[in-house]
């Protein structure tokens, strides 16, 4: 079952009430402002904040969006209706909300405190998937397997460096999310038109930094949408390193490779035909998702391009991409977790693919060794691709034929020809790169469950 509202600490945040909230706390935050700046009574704001609830389905009832519900003497406006059920609770304060704003004075900027939360819960369960990637990783130092390039047999590498390259995507995902988080984490307080026609600067200013924001250097009725279309292909990109390595754990779990398994349960079903059937599931459901989340990037970038100082184009799009990218981006990302914590890794069968081309591997480390004894390039290349050919084309064993050849043997000594099949040796380099991930140090000791009180 694909339920992207599975995880409660992303759905919480695009909930109806949790928007309505924010909504609140802005309206709030500016009738503050304004009585500061003495032009409301102070004690009757502070009645405001004390007496001021939401109520999200007498809004919504009073917006009359509802399918089926008749139009007639509906609001057909989300913020007009939130204030009205607002103000149904109130006396006379109620005056003093949303005292010289316009709508998108408090929807972008709640939008700007939506977006940079869910971007820290984003870059929590990356933090998680790197926790898990490490540990896999430090497992698999030694488990050497193909390498391939175009689907074919290139040159020994380890599993850890494949996670390695994971690692590094994931990386650079977080820098992103940073980065992203500046850019979203914006709000404006600045009018119908943004030119501060009804509300002073320093109010903007107030409120944006109680609320955690920095207020927008210049604004129009809106927030530019360049802000949301960067948050949504940053979701992409990083749905795009999730899609790349499940399509790995895929690859490798194909029959006639069977170097990995996702974990299947003993009451799991793969095909309600075929009893035999274990299927990479959760890592093809990643795939699939990854192309909506580009498809919503890419309705981001078409909302950047609205007319004069705003239109309606970007609302309803963004009202679905935005917290459907941020929902199936990390619904994936917390899966892709449990794949890889779960994951059956299978370093004999690794090896046995490994030796599968009898030693095919070693041509660059034989055609290198010749160079070393002063054979031009192109011989060496030549010399070895003949022997390679055979061994591809007859099934020959590619090592004996190596060990069979006069004119190798007149060149390399048999411990030269030994190094150039030894596997180790020819992964040795990687200790660099795990020292790059902090690989090699002893992992954090894990945390004891606590034990229940009796």
């Amino acid at each position: 079952m694909i339920d992207r509202y599975a995880y409660p600490e992303m759905k919480a945040l695009w909930e109806t009430a949790h928007r309505q909230a924010a909504w609140l706390e802005i309206e709030l935050q500016v009738a503050e402002a304004w009585a500061e700046l003495g032009k409301f009574s102070a004690d009757a704001v502070r009645t405001l904040r004390a007496q001021a609830r939401i109520n999200p389905p007498r809004a919504e009832e009073l917006e009359g969006e509802k399918p089926g519900q008749s139009s007639e003497g509906a609001m057909q406006h989300d913020l007009a209706a939130f204030l009205a059920s607002v103000g149904e609770g109130l006396g006379e304060e109620r005056r003093y909300l949303h005292f010289g704003l316009t709508s998108y004075d408090v929807e972008d900027t709640a939008l700007g405190i939506i977006l940079r939360d869910a971007i820290d819960v984003l870059s929590a369960a990356v933090t998680e998937l790197e926790g898990v990637l490490r540990e896999r990783a430090r497992e698999h130092l030694d488990t050497a397997c193909i390498g391939r390039s175009h689907g074919v047999h290139a040159e020994p590498t380890t599993f850890a460096h494949k996670l390695c390259v994971w690692l590094d995507a994931l990386a650079n995902s977080q820098q992103r999310l940073a980065w992203t988080r500046e850019m979203v984490a914006v709000g404006k307080i600045s009018g119908a038109v943004g030119t501060y026609a009804t509300v002073p600067p320093a109010l903007e200013r107030r409120v944006c930094e109680n609320l955690g924001l920095r207020p927008a250097p210049v604004s129009t009725q809106i927030l530019q949408r360049d802000r949301h279309a960067h948050y949504l292909t940053t979701l992409a990109l990083l749905a795009g390193s999730l899609e790349q390595m499940a399509t790995e754990i895929r690859n490798l779990q194909r029959t006639e490779l069977g170097e990995v398994e996702e974990s299947f349960g003993r009451s799991q079903i793969g095909s309600s035909a075929m009893p035999h059937k274990r299927n990479p599931r959760i890592s093809e459901r990643i795939c699939g998702l990854a192309r909506l989340v580009r498809g919503y990037a890419q309705a981001g970038l078409e909302t950047i391009a609205l007319w004069h100082e705003r239109d309606l184009t970007n609302s309803a799009c963004e009202r679905i991409a935005l917290p459907d990218a941020s929902l199936l981006t990390h619904f994936m990302a917390r899966q892709f977790t449990e794949v890889m914590r779960t994951l059956v890794i299978r370093p004999e069968r690794m090896r046995e693919n490994l030796e599968r081309t009898r030693g095919l591997w070693a041509s660059e480390h034989l055609m290198l060794a010749l160079i070393r004894t002063g054979m031009s390039r192109g011989d060496a290349y030549r010399h070895i691709q003949r022997l390679a050919a055979r061994a591809w084309d007859d099934g020959e064993d590619f090592r004996a034929l190596v060990e069979a050849d006069a004119d190798l043997a007149a060149r390399l000594k048999p411990a030269m020809i030994a190094e150039c099949f030894d596997v180790q040796r020819a992964v040795a380099g990687l200790q660099e790169v795990y020292g790059r991930f902090g690989l090699l140090e002893p992992a954090p000791p894990k945390r004891k469950a606590a034990r229940s009180a009796k």
